[in-house]
């Protein structure tokens, strides 16, 4: 087993947490729907609904809570919902256009390392002004002072909005080295579940953005960073266990709905 005793029960209580504050606090949409109702029933439609609300809030309420119980043995530090800095000098932004240029005309490919060397040469250049970047969803110093910063992405995410997403990573990587020029920064695209198991992960949509390599960690790739060889298996464990626990408690909160 990958996950210590301590981490396993840090975990399960982070989803009982979770879930049970989604109970409380969830209210079904009130949009009436006779049609589904009659032809459904409101259980079923209020499951529905709970099962939207849950994936639109995954996230936050699932996997960066989770994500930091695992983290906070193997880093030095660990944070969500992080700031990675507030300023910015015009010599990175104008760098990091002519890397977005680059990639969306395929005059480039794109190579995290070079592109974070090219920013590093220019990270205290021109003015430095005053930013408020994206926040960093999850963000962990190792205990060598590595610096890790994750967006955490839907299991789909919109191919339109891998520009934006490249942005944000490098952005952060700016304004990382406006405050520490030698830092060693990594930036990432953290997707926790590949919704196309068995099969790999469909990545080209992605190619020719990101540097899958080194800018895009995937189900076993991100959960076995923070945890450890075996972190994503332990972890299915640990939700399917909770599951099992709080079946009950599920049930009859979608009994309310039966009437």
């Amino acid at each position: 087993m990958a996950l210590s005793k301590e981490q396993v029960q840090n975990v399960e209580e982070v989803l009982r947490t979770s879930l049970r504050n989604k109970f409380k606090n969830h209210k079904p949409e009130p949009a009436s729907m006779p049609f589904h109702t009659r032809l459904l029933g409101k259980d079923r439609l209020a499951l529905y609904s709970f099962i939207h609300s849950l994936n639109t809030n995954f996230g936050t309420t699932i996997f960066e809570p989770v994500a930091l119980a695992l983290a906070q043995k193997n880093f030095k530090i660990a944070k969500s919902q992080a700031k990675a800095g507030d300023q910015i000098s015009t010599g990175a932004q104008a760098e990091i256009q002519k890397i977005v240029d680059g990639l969306t005309t395929a005059t480039s490919s794109p190579d995290k390392k070079t592109e974070i060397e090219r920013i590093r040469k220019v990270c205290q250049q021109g003015e430095m002004i005053k930013v408020k970047p994206t926040k960093v969803d999850l963000m962990f110093e190792s205990k060598d002072g590595d610096h890790f910063l994750f967006d955490i992405k839907t299991a789909k995410p919109n191919a339109g909005g891998f520009k934006e997403f490249k942005r944000t990573l490098l952005e952060w990587v700016a304004v990382t080295l406006a405050n520490d020029p030698d830092a060693k920064v990594n930036t990432f695209v953290a997707i926790p579940y590949n919704p196309y198991e068995p099969e790999a992960y469909n990545r080209w949509t992605m190619r020719g953005m990101l540097d899958l390599e080194n800018e895009l960690k995937v189900a076993d790739e991100f959960w076995d960073f923070l945890g450890g060889k075996g972190t994503y298996k332990d972890l299915l464990d640990c939700f399917e266990r909770v599951g099992i626990e709080l079946r009950d408690e599920i049930d009859a909160y979608f009994k309310r709905f039966t009437k």
